[in-house]
Formats: C-alpha cells, structure tokens, sequence
C-alpha cells in the first residue's frame, strides 16, 4: 500500500467561458432526433477497477473542454436498444477529481451503417452538463426503442479534466449497450474518432463483466457455515508466544535496532493524536504536522504500528520505557472509546475514507493484539468490545470493494477469532462480506491472473493478507476449499512472482505479468520487493507451517524473508526502509524511512516476532517435542510431559556454520527433536547427539530424534553451506549479456561499489563461475573473485548507502 502525494491539477474550468472554443473532430453528422428519452439516472457504486485487464479507458488528451470525441459500437447485426450504462472511471484516493474525465455533455446515437450517415439521436444531453457520477453508474434511457440499430455511438462534446494536469479526455471504465436486459456490447468492436480516439484501449469499454459483477456490494449469507458444523483440523505444531531468548548475534541486533527505532520515531502524543481528535479530546500544543498519507487519511495507523513493534518485542525481553509508551497508548484508546465500544482513530462514518475500514483497522487489530500477548491487562477488551460493534456495522455489505484495498481487512477478523476473547462470528462475517467463491476456485487451479490480474483492487503483495485469512478460515471451519485455495496461491506467488532471495516481485500501480521479475521501477514510485509482502509471507509460512511441520520450504521461505528483507532493509535504529532493491542504491526518494509508512509498520512487527520463528513446539502425539527452523544464538523454555525443559543454541550464523544445542531438564524428559536440514544445504546433514552420528539430514527436511533427553545432552551439526548461481529471466535484460543472482546458503549475495558491474567467468560455463570465489579473510560472508579485481560479494542484508548490484552480467573471458 503507497500514498504518493497527489500531482498538482487544474481547477475544472466552466464550460460556459468555452463556448465556440470547440475542436471538431470530424465531419459533424446531422442526427434525426426522435421523441426525447427520459433524464440519465445514478445507479449503484462502481468497484475500483485498477487491474491492467480492467483499466479504464482514455482518450487522447485535450488542451479544451470543448472537444468532442466519441466510442462507436458495432453489435454485430440490428438489435432494439433499451439503455447505455456508462462506468465512470474513478480514483479512490483523488477527492479533487474522483471521476477522472466522465463526459460533461453527451449525446447518444443509432445507426445501420458504420459510417453514421444517416444517424438518430437516441439521448441528448449536450446544452447542459451532466451531474458528475464520482463512482455511480449512469444510466441513459433511450428513445426509438421501436428500432433496431446495429451500431451505437456515444459522443462526448464538453470534457471533464483527465487527472492529468491541464488535460481533458474521455474517460470511461467501461460501457453497456441493454438489449432486452443484457449487454450487447460485450466483447462487440469498439471504434472512436481519428483524433482524441484510444485504439489501443477501445477493447477496455466491451470487456466482460468482472466475476460479481461491477458493483460494490458484497453480501453472501449463504457463505456463512453455522459453527456447530466446523471441524477445526488439528495443528501438529504450534508458534511460541515466549519463552525464548536471543544470546546476542544478528537477530539480536536488530531487535535492538528495533527498539530504537520505535522510540525515536513518534511521540505517545502524535500517535494518539487521531483518536483524541475523533474523541472531541484537546490535542496537546507543539506536536509535529502530521503526514497527510499515513497520518490523516490512515488515522490511527501510527499507533497500530507502534503497538506491532512494541508489543512483538516485549514478549520476549522487558524493555521499561518500551512497555510504559505501549501502556500509555492502549490506555488513550481506552479513554476515546465510545459507548457502543468504537475505539477506530477516525468517526464511524469515515469507515470508507482511502484504506480506514481495511488498512488502518487491521494495523491497530494487531497492535491491540500483539500488546495483549505482551501482558497489557486491557487490549483484549478494547478488541472485543470493538468487534461486537463492528460485526453488525451498517457499512459491511461495502466494505470489500466500497474503499481501497477492502480486502486487506480480513485478516483483522481472523487474527481476532484465534484470541482468548475470539467468537465464531468473527470469521462469519468474513464469510458473509468478504469471501470470494471466484476467486478461492480460481487460486485452487493455479490461475495465475488470480494475483496479477485480481478484478476489484490494486493487485500486488498485500492480496497475501488475504491468503492469510483464508488459511485463517479452513484452521477454525475445516472447509478444505479454504486450504486448497492459500496452497494455489502459494504456489502462484512462490513460482511466478519471488525474486531471487525472497522478495515479492509485485507491488502497486505498476504490471506485473508472470515471472516479470523487474528490477528497475516501471516510473518513479512503483519498484517491486516491498517490505511488508515479506511481512505478510513469514506469517502466511508461518500457518502453513504450523498446519504441516514436515514443511520444510515455509521455514525457508520465512528465512529469506527475514534475512533478505526484514533486516536487509534496516538503517541502523533509525528507521525501515520500503523497497528491498536488488540494483542502485539503497533508500527511498518518495518515502523515507522513519515516516510511519506501510513498510515500516509491518517491518517493525516482523523483527519484533524474530524469536518465534526460531523454533516450533509440539505438543501431542508420539513425535511431541521441539522443532529447529531457525539457526540463532538463543534459548527456549517450556514445558514438555509436565516437565520443564530449556535447549540452548550456539552458533554464529549466517557467519558461521557449525551448531550446538545443549539441553537441560529439571528431570529426563522425553520428546522428539526435529532439526532442519535447509533446502539450501549443498548436502546430507549428519546431526550428533552426544558426539555419536545419530540420523544424517536430506536437505529440505527434518530429522526427527526420539529419545530421553537429560542434563548435559548435545546435538550439533553443521550446516552444509555452499554457492547458487541463477540467472535472471525477468524482463530488464541487458541485451548481449546474462546476469545472475548468487546466493550463499539462504543469504543473498550484493556486488559492491557498482550497480552495472560486468564480471567475467572462467571456462565454458557460467556456473564454473563459483570456482572462482576466494573467502576473504577475517570477513565472513565476503567473496572476492579471481579474475575480476577490485570486485567483491557482500551480504545484502550489509549493503548500506554505496552503490551495488545483486543482478551483475557474468560473460564468458
């Protein structure tokens, strides 16, 4: 999600100081009129249509209002017209001109013949302006029912601005031509004039309706399954919430890093600013202005971001002043809420303003969550009050498609339902309002214009929100579809929209066709690698993880994401970074990187949660016990068989490779320990216990240990680390040239000091190319390479503000 600051545009200039201004284009055809059909009529909400297969249409641009322009439709042979609907093309976050070059006066007209020569006026609304629909459909009834016309013309003859500065156009979503209640014209030729016509876009006004249609209304109480008819599957493995301890290393650091940024970012008083204004509070002198984007049209998002950050780090160390601002947070809200239990940062009837309703709820649901798993006595009461309001709101039959971005809303309900305070109808009103049958059928086959091509929103790295949810529904209703569809997905994502180290290749505005993979921004705010998607991903694997702990690829999945991403796009304590790029220099031109931004947020809340992902406990079952994901100097305690157990980990990677766990135990317990053996292991793992082979690791799997584990007891191995060379398929290639990615273990190699290095490979194949890398000595993790001096590999996650590539073209010498 990316708020850029809106483009300065002209005021809509009176078509009256225009008059006789007007540009012809073309030969004017007279038009009989017929008997004058009755005014245009405002429907229904249009849903948002941003998908490139959904994109508006627009005509050239214009220098006056008084242009005229029009769309011609062939339907094939003559047909009695009953109506045209037109579908303004809109923009959500663009309150100046939401519309975007709807047609101020218009007519309609019929013919036999393609070349008009003999048209009949069917609607006329050309001496007066039309009101501006915003989103509304309009609908014109025509006369001359009693005729057939094979051909139907709309001409524009007073243009509204386009968004693009001074320019007018004719910009349409879409167009319908009723025949006896349907569409005529779908899929039907489209034409326009030879000056301000669009040939490129025509197809865009006779596409098939969307899967539910072009409205914004979403409401299926058929969805809904009666709780007493859910079967929750079980879950082998489970996430721990505390109970482990970093020991220093590299997840250490940057949960410090976190801290740091978290309390020099924004004051308790900035962050409870919104809701003090909602409230009617007095807002304290000297605070700074706020960001337009994510402080005012997101209200409260800042707080869901802080509460995100602090409450995921306090679980696992006590930090006074961290805990004292999250208390002192939860403890605003509190004090503005209302009586029916509403705690939003934004009045009740602004649910539907920019991304509140989805966005900036789901961001305080996890914050007011992750606080209450770090002990603060009232945030599960502020959640549940909330929601038992929020779950018979008046605005839910609009909340998916009546905002931007609606869907990113429902994994706020279903985190919400796995709490102690949860209910069953927390996820019923997922299935009601939000739940899309279409779209779960068509991620279950695969269908890759599921994610790039999704119809009624910004397609791009946050839709993995909404697998999250899914995955949601099937762990509380057992209704396998659910399951089906987030494997789908997975799949979708991981195969075609993965850069190499992990980060999701697909963010907004931009096109991201199937393994596009692009490395540079399409223009100058739509890169892809957003660290959020990375967020939202080591949760989703999380799940998938918990569902199936043979899993081994969710654990590799979650190690790229924090490595590659989480901390690679860390500024010391200063802030988060947005983008993970992969080509340039690091940082951000249109966002910073302490600007509360979505980025930061869910960055904040992945390093927080850094421990959780280390290890995974078993609770029931014959291999009931203790799983090893993660490699990091840490400790883990809990209970097993009633019995307290504590496993200590030391290692020094990703700078080294060797493990040891020792464990301890107030009394011989026995439980079964998995360790990973990484996908990425360059080979069979032998894992020791006491010194002695016990099981030797395939990669991409778990050895399981059963046995008695007592005091003193040790495992260790070490990690087969080695070299991956990739070469780059996407779509910025360098003509001539191969470039390649290289990977060490799960780390993500960068090229210092140049971003269009060209590095030359030995013999006869690329991938000789590995035999050249010389550790550098004294520098884990640093690769000079023979045959190119002056060029060195370095972690990404190292990369700080010189220039460098992870992408280089390697040629043959």
């Amino acid at each position: 999600m990316k708020t850029p600051d809106s483009v300065g545009r002209r005021e809509f200039i009176g078509v009256s100081a225009l008059a006789g201004a007007a540009l012809a284009a073309g030969p004017a055809a007279s038009s009989a009129a017929l008997a004058s059909p009755a005014e245009a009529k405002l429907e229904g909400r249009i849903a948002f249509a941003p998908a490139t297969w959904y994109r508006p249409y627009k005509s050239k641009p214009a220098s006056a209002a008084a242009t005229r322009t029009w769309v011609q439709f062939d339907l094939g042979s003559p047909l009695s017209v009953d109506a045209v609907r037109l579908y303004p093309s809109f923009d959500l976050g663009d309150a100046k001109n939401p519309s975007k070059g709807f047609p101020a006066r218009l007519k309609v007209e019929g013919a036999e013949s393609g070349n008009f020569s003999s048209p009949a006026l069917l609607f006329d609304h050309t001496q007066r302006d039309l009101p501006d629909p915003n989103d509304r459909m309009v609908y014109l009834p025509l006369a001359g029912t009693d005729r057939k016309w094979r051909y139907i013309r709309v001409t524009a003859t007073v243009l509204r601005p386009s968004g693009d500065d001074a320019a007018f156009a004719l910009c349409l979503s879409k167009v319908d031509v009723l025949s006896g209640g349907r569409n005529a014209a779908e899929l039907c030729p489209a034409s326009a004039d030879p000056q301000y016509g669009n040939p490129a876009e025509l197809k865009q006004l006779t596409r098939r309706a969307r899967p539910q249609g072009e409205g914004i209304i979403n409401d299926h109480p058929a969805n809904v399954t009666p709780a007493s008819a859910w079967h929750r599957p079980p879950e082998p493995a489970r996430v721990p919430r505390t109970g482990v301890t970093l020991q220093g290393g590299i997840f250490h650091q940057a949960m410090e890093d976190n801290i740091g940024y978290l309390l020099g970012s924004f004051s308790v008083e900035e962050m409870l600013r919104p809701f003090w204004q909602r409230a009617g509070k007095p807002i304290p002198a000297g605070l700074r202005r706020p960001n337009p984007g994510w402080d005012v049209m997101l209200a409260g998002s800042m707080a869901g971001r802080f509460l995100m950050g602090a409450g995921n780090t306090l679980r696992w160390r006590e930090h006074a002043e961290l805990r004292r601002r999250m208390n002192a947070i939860v403890d605003g809200i509190e004090e503005c809420r209302q009586p029916n239990g509403y705690i939003m940062g934004y009045p009740e009837n602004e649910m539907l303003v920019s991304e509140r309703a989805a966005y900036t709820r789901a961001w305080v649901t996890h914050g007011l969550i992750e606080a209450g798993l770090a002990g603060n006595p009232k945030a599960f009461g502020l959640l549940r009050g909330y929601y038992d309001w929020y779950n018979r709101n008046p605005y839910l039959p609009e909340l998916l498609r009546g905002a931007i971005q609606g869907v990113q809303g429902m994994v706020a309900n279903t985190r919400m339902y796995f709490t102690s305070v949860g209910k069953p109808e927390d996820i019923q009103v997922i299935q009601r309002y939000f739940q899309e049958n279409y779209w779960l059928d068509g991620l279950a086959k695969r269908d890759k214009a599921m994610a790039w091509q999704y119809p009624y929103d910004r397609p791009h790295n946050y839709l993995i929100t909404d697998f999250e949810a899914y995955l949601d529904l099937y762990r509380a209703t057992g209704e396998r579809r659910y399951r089906d569809a987030v494997e789908g997905a997975w799949e979708l994502y991981h195969d075609n929209w993965e850069h190499v180290g992990g980060s999701i290749a697909i963010t907004e505005f931009g096109e991201f066709p199937p393994q596009s993979y692009r490395l540079k921004p399409q223009f100058s705010f739509c890169e892809t690698g957003e660290l959020c998607g990375s967020s939202f991903w080591a949760f989703l694997n999380q799940r998938l993880l918990m569902l199936d702990p043979s899993q081994e690829r969710c654990a590799a999945e979650i190690e790229k994401s924090i490595y590659n991403v989480g901390i690679a796009n860390q500024v010391d304590a200063r802030g988060l970074m947005y983008h993970a790029r992969l080509v340039g220099q690091k940082g951000d031109v249109a966002v910073g990187y302490c600007d509360n931004s979505c980025c930061e947020g869910q960055g904040t809340r992945l390093i927080g949660s850094l421990p959780e992902h280390i290890y995974s406990i078993v609770d029931d079952g014959p291999d009931a016990g203790l799983m090893v994901n993660l490699f990091a100097p840490s400790t883990i305690d809990w209970q097993s068989g009633g019995t307290r157990v504590r496993v200590a980990a030391a290692t020094q990677f990703p700078y080294g490779n060797e493990v040891k766990l020792t464990f301890s135990a107030d009394a011989p317990a026995r439980f079964t320990l998995r360790v990973r053996t990484p996908g990425w292991a360059a080979g069979p793992m032998p894992i020791r216990a006491n010194g002695v082979v016990a099981a030797t690791g395939a990669p991409g799997t778990y050895v399981k240990l059963a046995r008695e584990w007592r005091t003193g007891d040790t495992v260790t191995f070490t990690l087969p680390m080695g070299f991956k060379l990739t070469e780059y398929t996407g779509l910025d290639q360098i003509a001539g040239h191969k470039r390649y990615a290289l990977e060490y273990g799960p780390i993500l190699l960068a090229l210092k000091d140049s971003d269009d290095a060209r590095l030359l490979h030995r013999g006869s194949r690329a991938a000789q190319f590995i035999e050249q890398l010389q550790p550098v000595p004294g520098r884990p993790l640093q690769f000079n390479i023979a045959g190119n001096p002056g060029r060195r590999y370095v972690p990404y996650f190292a990369i700080k503000n010189e220039l460098f590539t992870c992408f280089p073209v390697i040629d043959p010498a």
